[in-house]
């Protein structure tokens, strides 16, 4: 049962590698509630290795702790931000419900600042005057448009030519619609960062490219091909899918998709750090944990934290 708390919802966040699925799997199991994912690619079917969806991860001690929002989307559709709105408030109805406090927990800034400012969206139609007027910018053109709109979306997510126009369409069409109100809960959410060092998530980024490499992210690159998802829809899921899609269909070596990759996910780590801070600056107070710290630590430090 849910202890008396002044938080309804506990928030991990981290960048990539640094450990926040296992610690907020070891916290769900010590209060005995459940997660909620905020990660833009697991919530697809079929892409596993590649988004690094461990869901051993989510059995601890023998015990499966429920998660929600992974696998719920077929590959090759473009899932939203009005849509992760949606769903989420099913999810946390639905563990409230139980009188437990959820956990979301994920990497991307995006779906978190959404749930946490409390985002009011609205689905948003493809422009095709607009995909034509922005179709043959390069991403930088398009970063730097993106980068002159205020706008909610920035380029944490943003990687490819074909997300960036999304997301200037996004923000092109909320320019010419009043947003319509949409009930969302009051959401007080207890922030937890999880801070890991530089050259240690380096090192374990490395180390873990390496081992999905060995195994079979190829294979599984190859697998979602065979089922009809095209090389452009893989592409535009980013990071692993962008640079080994472009190795399977002979665009890059074996040696240029690891080191453009490597250097890709480093720098989407970088991004990630950028966004949290932002969301300090946007007035998100955020609880900042040492990685290397025994998860037994970690725990007691956010129970202190409910408990004040």
């Amino acid at each position: 049962m849910m202890k008396e708390s002044s938080y309804n919802l506990i928030t991990v966040l981290g960048p990539t590698a640094s450990g926040k699925t296992t610690f907020a799997a070891a916290l769900a199991y010590d209060l005995d509630t459940e997660i909620i994912s905020a990660d833009s690619r697991q919530l697809y079917r079929g892409m596993d290795i590649g988004t690094g969806k461990d869901l051993d991860e989510y059995i601890v001690a023998s015990k499966q702790i429920p998660y929600h929002l992974i696998d719920i989307a077929n590959p090759g559709y473009r899932y939203n931000l009005f849509e992760y709105q949606r769903d989420f408030l099913t999810a946390y109805n639905e563990i409230r419900s139980k009188e437990k406090l959820p956990i979301l927990c994920g990497g991307t800034g995006l779906y978190i600042e959404s749930v946490l400012k409390s985002y009011r969206m609205q689905p948003v139609p493809e422009n095709p005057q607009l995909r034509k007027e922005l179709e043959n910018k390069s991403l930088d053109e398009l970063t730097s448009m993106l980068a002159a709109m205020k706008q909610l979306h920035n380029t944490t997510d943003v990687d490819t030519v074909k997300r960036a126009i999304r997301a200037i369409e996004i923000q092109t069409y909320y320019k010419e619609h009043p947003v319509e109100e949409r009930e969302f809960p009051d959401i007080k959410s207890l922030t937890i960062g999880i801070c890991i060092d530089r050259d240690l998530r380096r090192e374990k980024i490395t180390r873990r490219l390496h081992q999905r490499l060995d195994g079979g992210m190829v294979d599984e690159i190859k697998r979602l091909l065979a089922q009809g998802i095209t090389p452009t829809d893989l592409i535009y899921y980013g990071l692993e899918y962008k640079y080994l899609t472009l190795y399977v269909i002979g665009q890059l070596t074996y040696d240029e998709m690891f080191t453009q990759l490597e250097i890709a996910i480093h720098q989407f780590a970088k991004r990630q750090m950028t966004w949290f801070r932002g969301m300090e600056r946007r007035g998100i107070f955020i609880h900042w944990i040492d990685a290397s710290l025994p998860i037994e630590e970690k725990i007691d430090q956010v129970k202190t934290l409910l408990s004040e």
